[in-house]
């Protein structure tokens, strides 16, 4: 599965690239996220937990940093096990882009692979959750690191946002 996205952050590159690089910062944001430490300069640990379909599952892995060019850029690798219910690996080539000195766009490009019981729940619904998942992460990302924020390219939709539906806000 592959998919990519951009999202207009209200912060400086350097600010956001810093969040980047932030295991509590990336702690906030991840969905269903448990545990993120850092195991080395460019390795964290982490747990994570998250529902797909049926199928709720605890996963523990490792994330790993790799083609650093700060504040630029960089690709983040993760790999983790579910136990009966799977394995997922992956990873996302996040690049940043200044707009104005406190407006960063982020783009990302996302690979992801599953298998075990995961794997046989269907790419539907496989490709609906980790588009899900990576939306939430951004958005709740550009919510930590900024203020709330607005995607790259305005979408038309009449849907309250994840962390509005999650605090009951209106």
């Amino acid at each position: 599965m592959q998919m990519n996205d951009s999202q207009r952050i209200p912060a400086s590159r350097e600010k956001v690239w810093a969040a980047l690089n932030d295991p509590e910062v990336l702690k906030q944001c991840i969905p269903g996220c448990q545990s993120l430490e850092s195991s080395g300069p460019n390795e964290m640990t982490a747990t994570v937990v998250f529902k797909v379909g049926p199928v709720k599952a605890t996963f523990g892995g490792k994330v790993t940093l790799s083609d650093l060019d700060p504040p630029n850029s960089y690709r983040i690798s993760g790999e983790g096990s579910g136990g009966v219910a799977g394995f997922a690996k992956g990873g996302a080539s996040v690049r940043l882009e200044s707009q104005s000195p406190d407006v960063t766009v982020l783009h990302y490009d996302v690979q992801a692979q599953i298998g075990g019981k995961l794997a046989q729940l269907g790419a539907r619904l496989i490709d609906s959750t980790a588009r899900k998942l990576a939306g939430e992460f951004f958005e709740s990302f550009a919510t930590v690191v900024g203020g709330p924020a607005e995607p790259a390219e305005q979408v038309s939709g009449g849907g309250k946002s994840w962390l509005k539906r999650l605090t009951g806000a209106t």
